[in-house]
């Protein structure tokens, strides 16, 4: 049941944290193909996660259940650089030519201080 992440696409939508709706000051620039791919992703993920419980539902031993919780923590590391990835590329890029690269980064900075521990 290990997760395997061989996909290499580098585009990805906003963080679901960070909206980008009609209501936003920020425009939407992310294609559906990239939201496609992430969602994919996260699917693949909380069905390994599903799968996690089961293996703990049958008393499996731990050391196995530890190796799919890795596995599914790496998952989510690789959806979160894909997340960032995307910000600096579309979002952070956009705000410098629309000149509110100040308030851009500071909601950066603010997400990657609840997200990195």
């Amino acid at each position: 049941m290990i997760l395997s992440d061989t996909s290499t696409d580098k585009s990805l939508p906003s963080n679901p944290n960070h909206h980008h709706d009609e209501h936003s000051a920020h425009p939407h620039h992310h294609d559906e193909e990239s939201l496609r791919r992430l969602v994919n992703r996260l699917s693949r993920i909380e069905g390994h996660i599903r799968g996690i419980k089961t293996m703990v539902q049958e008393n499996r031993p731990c050391p196995e259940v530890l190796v799919q919780v890795a596995a599914v923590r790496g998952a989510l590391d690789r959806v979160a650089r894909i997340i960032l990835d995307e910000h600096l590329t579309e979002c952070i890029a956009r705000a410098a030519k629309e000149g509110n690269i100040d308030t851009e980064i500071k909601e950066l900075k603010e997400a990657l201080d609840r997200f990195l521990p």
